[in-house]
């Protein structure tokens, strides 16, 4: 059964829909989002809810892929042409239990390949640097851990990154997007213009504890806010629209109405819905950036 908008938010500035991805974006007109980030799921790595909607329930990656093609040529089709999609994501790793090998698997590539598919462009690929040792901590890897290097080093291996993926979709840009000197320096531009991100704040996240549900069998991770100021800044004009079809408790709201952006979101689990619209209000009411109303869908 598909899960269409089941309930929906609207500020000043933004807009939350509560229902599946896809069949949300069809309802908006044609180049009607100047710029997407969000991430999505990761396969079948994490399930967030039981809904036949969820991405995150598929039994196999093509069928997870299958899925998210069905967003992606939405995306693609309301997508003002000259303007960018950025992806955050994640290889993942493979396990013997599950995979019958001990490895890695090569997510990021099957989403550029279905993203190409879908007609977009790959513009950029940056590598965000994540600390080994918080890893090794927190998820035990055999391949990282130093006694394992003492006992035999073909099984070690490097920290696993994570990575934005910037796609564009052909065309003319309407509408530029300048930068003044004074607003963005030269010396930022030098250090965000680098394939790898060393300074991203990986615990500069929006607070989760309040959306997550004691069912829930995997966990929250929100999307860490320096990534998704960076992907605005760079790749969108005070007063356009960004959007996240993966909206979570809203990081990706938050961090564009920060910024003088307008916002709308799509979640499909409804406790995630709740914290996102409590988090885009109080940003909303703080900026009160807008006279004009909130963007609304076709």
């Amino acid at each position: 059964m598909t899960v269409q908008c089941l309930t929906e938010a609207h500020g000043l500035a933004y807009a939350a829909y509560n229902g599946d991805c896809v069949s949300v974006l069809a309802a908006f007109p044609d180049e009607s989002v100047d710029l997407s980030v969000y991430s999505p799921p990761f396969s079948n790595l994490f399930v967030y809810s039981d809904s036949e909607a969820d991405m995150g329930n598929a039994a196999t990656d093509e069928e997870f892929i299958q899925h998210y093609t069905f967003m992606l040529r939405e995306l693609f089709r309301l997508t003002v042409s000259g303007r960018l999609t950025a992806v955050h994501c994640s290889d993942l790793p493979l396990q013997k239990w599950r995979d019958g090998m001990v490895g890695i698997k090569d997510l990021s590539g099957q989403i550029i390949r279905a993203h190409e598919a879908a007609g977009w462009v790959l513009h950029s690929r940056i590598t965000i640097w994540k600390s080994p040792v918080v890893e090794m901590t927190r998820t035990k890897a055999l391949g990282l851990l130093y006694k394992q290097l003492r006992k035999d080093s073909g099984r070690s291996r490097a920290g696993m990154a994570d990575y934005l993926l910037v796609f564009r979709k052909d065309g003319d840009n309407p509408r530029p997007i300048s930068h003044r000197a004074e607003d963005f320096p030269v010396e930022r531009w030098q250090e965000w213009a680098s394939p790898v991100w060393m300074t991203v704040n990986q615990t500069r996240t929006l607070n989760v504890s309040a959306a997550r549900e004691p069912a829930d069998e995997r966990h929250l991770c929100p999307l860490q806010l320096d990534v998704i100021e960076r992907a605005a800044v760079l790749w969108s004009n005070p007063g356009d629209t960004i959007l996240s079809p993966f909206m979570g408790i809203g990081s990706e709201g938050v961090a564009a109405l920060m910024l003088k952006r307008r916002f709308i979101g799509v979640e499909l689990k409804p406790s995630y819905f709740q914290q996102a619209v409590r988090n885009l209000e109080a940003e909303d009411r703080q900026t009160a950036l807008f006279e004009t109303p909130g963007p609304e869908a076709a």
